[in-house]
């Protein structure tokens, strides 16, 4: 994108370095649409107030978006393009991405990178004085509500509140009534979608308080603004955000039935949902536990986490699950995302819950209606904050007002994301025809209860910088007050502003929408507490927002268990595919040169390619039914790399990358994003190459190789991540072990096929470990196996030109200094188990003694023959390997994963 220029801005010396930047601003400014009020310059055009007077004759922009300009400088716009690639940039390189719902089922949609505009929202003093006062004042009357409705439901009785919008909402929960939550309050974080009309007035336009969204991406909007406007964000004295973050989880550890010890978790649906990346992020910014429903078990009515060492207590959870799915004894039954039992463990008082289960009648649209008349019961005020003008349907009175206004409205759900009589996104009236709009007004008509009918705003329309210019567009913003105190709360000073997509006139991610950061001004001195960072130091208190220690919980460790044995066997069948493939390629180009027969060339390499097409039958890179290479080497060669990128295909190169992929995905939370980036690449990389070469039909083993060749140099880089780049806990001990794992039975397998295919020659005569043979006497089968162990380089500089099987066995099974002998990996593997099991000696590890000791392992009993002329020993042990890996893999299962050895009630006293 070609620089802007503003050599005509700066060839005058005399004008001011301020005056030229808003004086360029302007210019490339256009003004907000008729009817909407411009937030950069503070009215709205076509307003009778302003019909007497031009743009022209106005100040440019409003004090703060001149401050904003002025610190930007003239220069600073040609910066602007490559401010929005930066942006761009740290969004990828921090994985920020809104999962959206595109498939039938809902859970399958692409990550897309989250969509944040350059600009932020600036807010006065004046504009937040007001939206706090009436946030709070909302949030109060929120939590009075709540109380009100599971308890002695005084608003009913009074008619302030119809029962249609509470026992009759899907989201009422029966179960809940008369349960008062520990620590007495019901709501501890309450969100408000507002809008500021034509005049400048702000209004409610919706309330959110079963889950609201917003807190991680704020976090994320705010750090990556700051550092593209650093003087602006000084200059402007925009307020943090820090205490308030604190003043929650604080809040909740002295409410919770621990006290200031609690241990808190957020619960997240898991890393489909939409807003997965900022649960995690949140979790790592407030150092809480991430955790799925199916990491949390109840007993004896309390809740506990799985962990790899037993179940741990937990007193709180900030929610980020809708209430139905919370618990499938009590709710919905389907649900696979909550935790059964956990509604009795709330009712016992054993568990605080932000916020408490119940609350999503509070979210319907047609409670905004009725909410002055209940904040007059509740708390005796008047709201300062207006909501838009309200109808439910439900009304006949209110219906028969509604039904003439429809093209000035917005047609909204009264029981939004439920069916009843059937969900539906809003609809704005004046983008209907008459004939559609008869329809509405006939469902309305039948079903009222189901229709809320609101007022249509023109939004404020926010400067977005977009294709070298200033441009207006409609934007809602989201505020959150956040509870700190029984009886107190505070507005989180900022917020999440949501934009309109091109000519929208509803602010939806889900649409398109992009969002803003929130900079509210004050003075100075308020203005300078330390910024919030998620790397603050570790080695706060108890009672401070981040904990000092990370837990590993049991679906962590599997996924991270899992994630090992993948990348490794991943490694190991691409380096089979690429052993075999290079082989043929060799062979096909001696053959053609060759002054030899082919049928001497078939002979002397017969069990040789026995064992490659064991080695690729029992690694899934072909099936069983394919012929083998003795039978049909073209049919075979085809095949394997026909079968490569074949995902169905259990255990194929194809599928260990995409189960690597999946593994990674779920706990994203432990990865850098580097790792997470690679990991991704390469799946997207092998399968588009891969698809590509089977569509030309040519099958060429050379293009294979050279696509796995690139593959294994980034398998490389994933697996070197997880060596370096991750911290070494349990769950990576869990990790390293299913590396090992999977690496035992590989190695093992596959020395073993060796002998059985007869591809390794074994004789009476090499039992005298001095008995050497040259390099041509050795049989095919040894520089394919040195191969395969990646031990090529290890062992010729070891032995010496020496290729005599005893060398072989030496370096390849007993070799306690090579990571690619099996002596090393049991070794290691035994120890990294002993580690999980406690500190105590490694004779007393129970999944330790499950693999063959290899101290006790020796060459001469290896090499030694039975009667049958077999090396019994040596067969043995591979087969204890096999056999102890495996037995290790499923004792891990049931002893850190699922718990099986637990045998306690889970629910009831």
């Amino acid at each position: 994108m070609p620089p802007i220029n503003t050599s005509n801005l700066t060839s005058s010396s005399d004008a001011s370095f301020a005056t030229k930047a808003q004086a360029f601003a302007a210019s490339h400014a256009a003004p907000a649409s008729d009817g909407y009020f411009d937030e950069l310059r503070g009215f709205a055009p076509g307003n009778t107030e302003f019909a007497t007077k031009s743009i022209a004759d106005k100040p440019y922009f409003t004090p703060a978006w001149a401050t904003f300009f002025d610190a930007l400088g003239v220069t600073g716009f040609q910066q602007l393009n490559q401010r929005v690639a930066d942006l761009e940039q740290q969004i990828y390189s921090n994985g920020v991405t809104y999962n959206v719902y595109t498939d039938a089922d809902g859970v399958n949609g692409p990550q897309r990178p989250w969509a944040l505009d350059l600009f932020p929202c600036l807010l006065t003093q004046n504009d937040w004085q007001g939206i706090e006062k009436g946030v709070i004042q909302r949030a109060r009357v929120l939590e009075g509500m709540m109380a009100d409705v599971y308890g002695p439901q005084e608003l009913l009785k009074r008619a302030l509140l119809p029962a249609a919008l509470t026992q009759g909402h899907p989201g009422y929960l029966r179960a809940m009534h008369g349960a008062r939550p520990v620590g007495g309050k019901f709501l501890h974080i309450a969100a408000f979608d507002l809008a500021r009309g034509p005049s400048g007035q702000w209004w409610v336009v919706s309330q959110r308080t079963q889950a609201p969204s917003g807190l991680g991406y704020l976090l994320e909007n705010r750090a990556i603004i700051s550092r593209l406007f650093p003087q602006a964000f000084k200059n402007l004295h925009v307020r943090q955000l820090t205490s308030t973050y604190k003043s929650l989880v604080d809040n909740m550890r002295q409410m919770s039935p621990a006290g200031a010890n609690a241990h808190i978790a957020l619960l997240t649906p898991g890393p489909y949902n939409e807003t997965y990346f900022e649960h995690a992020y949140l979790a790592r910014s407030l150092g809480l536990t991430l955790v799925e429903g199916n990491d949390l078990t109840v007993r004896n009515q309390k809740l506990y986490l799985k962990t790899l060492h037993g179940l741990e207590p937990i007193h709180g959870l900030l929610k980020r699950l809708d209430d139905e799915f919370l618990d499938p004894l009590e709710l919905r039954a389907d649900s696979s995302l909550g935790v059964p039992g956990i509604l009795q463990a709330i009712r016992a008082g054993n568990v605080l819950m932000a916020n408490a289960p119940g609350s999503a009648f509070l979210e319907s649209p047609a409670l905004l209606g009725f909410m002055p008349g209940i904040a007059d019961y509740v708390i005796g005020e008047t709201l300062s904050l207006p909501a838009l003008p309200t109808w439910w349907c439900g009304e006949r009175a209110a219906l028969a007002a509604v039904l003439p206004r429809l093209e000035n409205s917005v047609i909204k759900p009264s029981y939004p994301g439920y069916s009843n009589p059937g969900n539906f996104e809003a609809v704005l009236g004046k983008n209907m025809s008459t004939n559609e709009r008869d329809a509405w007004a006939g469902r309305m008509l039948r079903h009222g209860n189901a229709y809320t009918v609101q007022r249509h705003l023109p939004m404020s329309q926010l400067p977005t910088w977009e294709n070298d210019q200033i441009t207006p567009k409609s934007a809602m913003l989201r505020v959150f007050a956040v509870s700190d105190g029984v009886d107190s709360w505070q507005v989180l000073p900022g917020g999440l502003t949501r934009i309109a997509h091109g000519a929208e006139a509803m602010a939806s991610m889900q649409r398109g929408g992009s969002s803003a950061d929130v900079w509210v001004s004050a003075d100075a001195a308020s203005a300078m507490q330390p910024s919030f960072t998620a790397s603050q130091s570790q080695s706060q208190s108890q009672s401070s927002v981040f904990s000092s220690k990370r837990v590993v919980t049991s679906r962590a460790a599997e996924n991270l268990f899992w994630l090992g044995r993948y990348s490794e066997r991943t490694e190991g069948t691409l380096h089979a595919a690429q052993l075999i493939l290079n082989h043929l390629h060799r062979k096909q180009t001696a053959a053609s040169n060759a002054s030899e027969s082919t049928d001497l060339v078939e002979s002397s390499v017969e069990p040789l390619h026995r064992w490659f097409y064991a080695l690729a039958v029992n690694n899934a890179l072909i099936l069983p039914s394919v012929p083998s290479l003795l039978q049909s080497p073209r049919v075979f060669e085809r095949s394997l790399i026909a079968a490569l990128s074949q995902a169905d295909l259990a255990c194929s190169v194809g599928f260990n990358l995409r189960s690597l992929k999946n593994a990674a995905f779920s706990v994203r939370e432990r990865l850098s994003q580097e790792q997470w980036n690679l990991i991704v690449q390469s799946e997207q990389q092998f399968f588009a190459t891969s698809e590509a070469l089977l569509q030309q039909s040519l099958y060429r083993a050379q293009d294979s190789l050279d696509l796995l060749s690139a593959t294994s140099v980034t398998l490389a880089a994933i697996t070197g991540a997880q060596t370096d780049r991750m911290a070494r806990d349990d769950g990576w001990r869990l990790l390293s072990v299913g590396r090992l794992i999977e690496r035992l039975i590989f190695l093992s397998s596959s020395l073993l096929a060796g002998f059985e295919e007869g591809s390794l020659a074994f004789h009476a005569d090499v039992c005298d470990a001095s008995n050497q043979q040259t390099h041509e006497d050795a049989p095919d089968g040894y520089e394919a196996i040195i191969s395969l162990f990646d031990s090529t380089v290890t062992f010729h500089a070891q032995h010496h030109g020496r290729d005599d099987l005893a060398a072989l066995l030496e370096s390849l099974v007993l070799d306690r200094d090579n990571p690619r002998s099996l002596a090393w990996v049991v070794h290691t593997l035994r120890g990294r188990l002993a580690k999980l099991e406690g500190d105590g000696p490694l004779e007393n590890c129970i999944l330790s003694n499950m693999l063959p000791n290899p101290k006790r392992w020796q060459l001469q009993d290896i090499l030694t023959l039975d009667s049958q002329h077999t090396p019994a020993h040596l067969l043995a042990l591979l087969e204890a390997c096999i056999l102890g890996a495996n037995q290790a893999a499923k004792a891990i299962g049931e002893q850190y994963f699922t718990h099986t050895h637990v045998t306690a009630q889970s629910l009831g006293a």
